[in-house]
């Protein structure tokens, strides 16, 4: 190394010499330094007093590269733009990579998204990408980093823990509530309006399973909007179209917040439960390892 250095000349006036070679400009090259013009020109002179002989034509308002000072640059800049590019991959491996998490539309929209902003002030150095779909994907097969899913835990793309189980009960906005016949027990709803969604889970409560734990049968034509989606069932619910069934952790914001109401106490625990996933193959990366600290202290209290 030390004979490396006595062969290179100083770093300093080769940055110059490659920003001035690049731009054809000591001005601009000074510009895109961050120096005056005066200190990038004293920087060439002293690589050229260096070298023996100049690296530049001076002609009238412009600069030429003699043809040793071609070699030079062509030089010069194939090392820096490697050196740059190692940088970038060495940085792209770090905790501040980009991390990819995939999340239910519904859990993303009701439960995610609001807390997030938390973890990013703690970690602003975490970039993060959050991939919302219903329609589960492998991990494995992906260039998703982490998975919070809903079902019983046993994937074999992944490795689970527990983040939270849940409880499922009627909700529907106040101004249905005002307008509606008194909703006391859960027989109350039957002569009511609904609202189911088209989950093709066979882990995830639907309105005859929840009636039927209280001995109520579900009418056979529910009057109910049917939607494809969880997310568009609470939207129909706060916009007064009827009652829907709430998941108590993705709703638990929305009646704090008095955009929905809860309409009984009666209530079922779930089947399943909400788990974070992280792929068995694939290396685990430090931001990952943070994210899930921050799921699991996060998940206690709300």
């Amino acid at each position: 190394m030390a004979n490396l250095r006595k062969k290179l000349p100083p770093l300093t006036a080769l940055t110059a010499f490659e920003a001035a070679a690049r731009l054809s400009s000591f001005t601009r090259a000074a510009t895109e330094l961050g120096v005056t013009q005066a200190a990038v020109s004293r920087q060439i002179h002293l690589l050229e007093e260096d070298f023996g002989f100049p690296l530049f034509r001076r002609l009238h308002r412009k600069i030429e590269l003699t043809e040793k000072g071609k070699l030079l640059s062509a030089a010069a800049g194939d090392a820096f733009s490697l050196i740059a590019d190692t940088v970038a991959d060495l940085r792209s491996d770090g905790p501040d990579d980009e991390l990819a998490i995939s999340a239910t539309i519904s859990f993303s929209h009701f439960w995610l998204l609001p807390r997030i902003a938390a973890f990013s002030r703690a970690h602003p150095e975490i970039k993060l990408r959050i991939i919302t779909q219903d329609a589960r994907t492998s991990i494995e097969a992906s260039d998703v980093d982490l998975a919070i899913r809903y079902g019983t835990g046993t994937w074999s793309d992944g490795q689970a823990e527990l983040l939270f189980e849940d409880e499922v009960f009627p909700i529907c906005s106040a101004d249905y509530l005002l307008t509606a016949d008194p909703i006391r027990t859960p027989q109350d709803l039957v002569g009511h309006p609904l609202i189911t969604s088209d989950i093709d889970d066979p882990t995830w409560t639907g309105w005859d399973e929840w009636l039927a734990a209280f001995s109520v049968k579900a009418p056979k034509k529910a009057r109910g909007l049917r939607c494809s989606f969880y997310t568009e069932a609470i939207y129909a619910a706060m916009n007064g179209q009827g009652i829907a069934l709430g998941w108590n952790r993705l709703v638990a914001d929305l009646i704090q917040q008095t955009r929905l109401v809860r309409l009984t106490e009666a209530s079922i625990r779930t089947r399943a439960a909400y788990f974070v996933v992280v792929p068995a193959r694939k290396p685990k990366k430090e931001s990952g390892r943070l994210f899930i600290e921050w799921l699991r202290e996060v998940s206690a209290i709300s």
